[in-house]
């Protein structure tokens, strides 16, 4: 995990990668629990035999849940010291290029493209891609806006 000592810091690292998060395998017990709580229970999602004769060989996981899983892998990438909290502001674009079968695993990465005062603190937007292991194509891009309050 990459530690910035401050929001100075931080800014410096304008326009540059941050870097990677662990891997995480979305599995289709998590698939099914974003199912139920979201009430999507589409067969591409939730149904292995019917999802196998099916356009990707596989159930394959909600965007939704892919998008969701972004603040859990955010935290494994970098932190801002003197920062008291950080809160979701929002995104300006997502898209889902790839799909993420059951069982396979991801990994976000990280690039701080835009910091600008928002009081009571600056508003970061950040370039989360999510991979998927074995891939080239990422399975979502997403410019999150997170407020950080000194």
């Amino acid at each position: 995990m990459r530690v910035f000592d401050g929001l100075d810091d931080f800014a410096r690292s304008l326009g540059t990668h941050l870097g990677h998060s662990e891997w995480h395998t979305v599995t289709q017990e998590l698939i099914n629990t974003f199912a139920d709580a979201t009430g999507d229970h589409q067969w591409i999602h939730v149904d292995p035999e019917r999802a196998a004769a099916g356009p990707y060989g596989a159930p394959v996981a909600h965007g939704y849940l892919i998008l969701s899983l972004i603040p859990m892998l955010a935290w494994q990438i970098f932190t801002v010291t003197g920062v008291t909290m950080t809160v979701n502001y929002g995104l300006n674009r997502v898209r889902f290029p790839a799909p993420v079968p059951a069982g396979s695993r991801i990994r976000a990465s990280a690039e701080l493209i835009g910091l600008e005062p928002r009081p009571p603190g600056v508003l970061a937007t950040i370039r989360v891609s999510l991979e998927r292991e074995g891939t080239d194509r990422p399975v979502c891009v997403a410019e999150t806006l997170s407020l950080m309050v000194p």
